[in-house]
């Protein structure tokens, strides 16, 4: 049998600049174990079956796979969620989205969307943060909501409804505080699509149409009707988008229009307050 340190010597090869962080997170998941127990016990014998399923996620991972996908897992806003092929991976820019959410002056019992949900990553941190609200988790696909159900049940959320529609489509009527959506932003000829993890991604969750706006035009064109008044849309998109993205929210008679910035201090999310009707 080999040893822990021998496990991990054999992942220097990995590509990036994380190579010894992600050879651990994959022992770790292979065994198991806290990060801990690898430099607790580097000289410890790993059974074959672990070994080999260790080394098969390191071919994996060499050939370019998301981390996330072969762990199954994404930590999103402290929350461990399942992740897949079927969902775009959580990541931490869009924190930016619910901090912003969470620093509104809502009603205590207010009712949110999140439109395209995919993991489920947006509407289950907002549902953990202000149990008293009802979030109502939106998305086209059958597969993204299956992964995004687990991870409500997983975290015992109790708060959170699931339903498959495409953004607002089918939801005449309903009215909300809040709309939030980290949707499709990326240009169809844009070069970074076929790198990254970005070629492991459900295209679905990044391609909008030639200049990338295709899915931020419908979700602000229909927002206003789904809105109480004074009710809020905030939207992640690019980091050159803001300016478009502001425009089309002015124009469809958003007021306080404004921006904020993520963890990098790109400008990533954009939004505004609907005006009475």
């Amino acid at each position: 049998m080999v040893s822990v340190r021998q496990l991990l010597a054999a992942a220097v090869d990995l590509p990036g600049d994380s190579a010894r962080l992600e050879s651990e997170v994959l022992l770790c998941h292979c065994l198991g174990k806290p990060r801990s127990y690898l430099y607790g016990w580097p000289e410890a014998e790993v059974e074959p079956g672990q070994s080999q399923r260790y080394l098969e996620l390191l071919r994996a991972r060499r050939q370019g796979r998301p981390l996330a996908h072969l762990t199954g897992e994404r930590e999103f806003w402290s929350l461990s969620l399942q992740v897949n092929e079927h969902t775009l991976i959580p990541r931490p820019d869009t924190e930016t989205l619910v901090q912003w959410a969470l620093e509104l002056p809502l009603p205590e019992r207010a009712t949110v969307a999140d439109l395209g949900t995919g993991s489920g990553a947006i509407a289950l941190a907002l549902a953990t943060e202000r149990p008293g609200w009802e979030v109502l988790a939106l998305d086209y696909s059958a597969e993204a909501l299956q992964v995004a159900g687990s991870n409500a049940a997983q975290l015992q959320l109790h708060n959170v409804t699931l339903l498959r529609c495409n953004w607002l489509a089918g939801l005449a009527g309903e009215q909300f505080d809040l709309l939030v959506s980290n949707p499709p932003y990326i240009a169809s000829g844009d070069v970074h699509l076929s790198e990254g993890d970005l070629r492991f991604e459900p295209a679905s969750a990044l391609r909008a149409g030639v200049d990338g706006l295709d899915a931020l035009r419908i979700i602000v064109a229909q927002a206003p009707a789904a809105l109480r008044a004074g009710g809020w849309l905030l939207l992640e998109h690019g980091y050159d988008q803001a300016e478009a993205v502001q425009t089309l929210l002015r124009d469809a008679g958003f007021e306080a229009v404004t921006s904020r910035v993520d963890l990098a201090g790109q400008v990533r999310a954009s939004g505004g307050q609907c005006r009475a009707h």
